[in-house]
């Protein structure tokens, strides 16, 4: 079994180039729970986003359906530049924003929407 340390990181590097160089690299620490970056890359990049199954636009449709729903703000305008990174365009990430209004609500969606034009600039 491959090491699940190295394919979050693979998978993270895909995702969100630049943002952890390549080669070794101590990962972020936060300082309060400080080791929950280190659990994101192995279990979320590592277990889920390096699973066969589903293709990566796939999972990212998915994501950003979930977190839409959640209300995982935070987290929205980071999924919203992976699922470009991961083939979806604007106008497909869009009609996610509008097919999540009619299952999470308008508020949810309404704030996506905003958290969408911020992280995409438009």
């Amino acid at each position: 079994m491959t090491d699940v340390r190295e394919t979050g990181l693979t998978v993270f590097r895909e995702l969100l180039p630049g943002v952890i160089p390549d080669g070794e690299a101590d990962l972020p620490r936060s300082g309060f729970a400080d080791e929950l970056f280190e659990i994101s890359v192995d279990n979320v990049f590592g277990r889920l986003w390096g699973r066969e199954g589903l293709s990566r636009r796939d999972r990212s449709l998915l994501t950003l359906g979930i977190l839409i729903a959640l209300r995982a703000n935070d987290e929205l305008a980071i999924h919203f530049k992976i699922a470009r990174t991961n083939g979806l365009t604007d106008d497909e990430i869009a009609e996610v924003v509008y097919h999540a209004s009619g299952y999470a609500g308008f508020p949810a969606a309404a704030t996506a929407n905003r958290i969408a034009g911020e992280a995409l600039g438009g």
